[in-house]
């Protein structure tokens, strides 16, 4: 059974979350927190396998109860906020919670499937408690000259942190558009797109059709349609979901593969499930060079393994050795 504190200044909203994992069967509720004071004294108190934290609550916030948890837990913290706070619940994720959801989320009318995949990303989420980590990269050498002229990335459950250190950690002049996946759980795109320019140097931006990218560029899939390219400009195709996913990272690498051949660079970062390995095995066979994050360094280890099982990715590292590598594929400074 997964251990869970309920961290809500409204009863009803306890109740609905409550009765949302008690209906699963997998989840007990330990204990509920009013404040994010209250709950920091139960997290202590309880030692609870998993937290679900709201934002906006009286006497201390979410934010600064997340803060306050992660000195002595390293236990699982999901937000579950509004809309209004959605910026500062990815601000939440830098400071050590693990995924959001939007509050609207959870209703009676919410479909099966969406609350399996909530249900699963929970449960992930709760094994990194107690997981060990271990060290394990690898970095086979490029040989011959090539010119770079785009990076794709796909991510998912712990991709806004894996993002966020990566996106900050690149030079304002790095040399290549960067185009990116990530499944966005809680639909808040534009909220996701500007947190994260706030931590960029390079532009952050919700991608647009028939937008020609450019370097200096981080173009951002929306939430309810796939990012291709299509005659070398961003398109939409608003077909139906890939892998489970709309966006689908499959999709934009392989249309990626299609346009700019040996000239692109593909990463796999973490999340569950087996989304962008297909398409890096069409970024391999086109010529083009592919990256996975390590299992170390991954929240969740589902979607770079699926794509080394391929045995079509060229380098495997830890998170904070992927930008250097990418800075001199595409002769940036590191």
């Amino acid at each position: 059974m997964t251990r869970t504190l309920i961290v809500d200044d409204s009863p009803l909203v306890r109740s609905i979350i409550r009765d949302f994992l008690s209906g699963e069967g997998s989840f007990e509720i330990i204990g509920e927190g009013e404040d994010g004071q209250d709950g920091i004294t139960k997290a202590r108190m309880l030692d609870p396998d998993l937290i679900t934290m709201d934002i906006e609550m009286p006497v201390m916030n979410g934010l600064d109860a997340v803060v306050e948890i992660r000195k002595f837990s390293k236990c699982g913290i999901v937000v579950i906020s509004t809309h209004d706070t959605a910026k500062t619940a990815y601000d939440a994720i830098v400071k050590g919670a693990h995924e959001f959801f939007p509050k609207d989320l959870f209703t009676a009318h919410m479909d099966e499937q969406k609350r399996q995949e909530i249900f699963n990303t929970l449960k992930h989420i709760t094994h990194i408690k107690n997981r060990v980590s271990s060290v394990q990269s690898h970095a086979d050498p490029l040989t011959g000259s090539r010119r770079i002229n785009c990076v794709v990335i796909a991510s998912s459950t712990g991709g806004p942190m894996a993002l966020c250190r990566l996106c900050s950690d690149l030079p304002e002049n790095f040399g290549v558009p960067i185009i990116l996946v990530q499944h966005n759980t809680s639909g808040f795109d534009l909220s996701f797109v500007q947190w994260l320019n706030g931590y960029s140097r390079l532009n952050v931006q919700l991608a647009r059709e028939n937008t020609f990218p450019i370097k200096g560029n981080i173009y951002v899939a929306p939430t309810d349609k796939h990012l291709v390219i299509k005659n070398d400009v961003l398109s939409f195709d608003d077909g139906n979901p890939v892998n489970n996913q709309k966006p689908a990272a499959d999709l934009l690498f392989k249309s990626a593969a299609a346009s700019f051949r040996n000239s692109l660079i593909s990463v796999v970062l973490t999340g569950m499930g087996y989304d962008g390995a297909e398409g890096t095995s069409f970024i391999k066979k086109a010529g083009g060079i592919t990256i996975a994050q390590d299992e170390s360094s991954s929240m969740i280890f589902g979607m770079p393994k699926a794509a080394i099982d391929t045995g079509c990715v060229d380098i495997v590292l830890p998170l904070g050795e992927i930008k250097n590598t990418l800075c001199s594929l595409t002769g940036g400074e590191k």
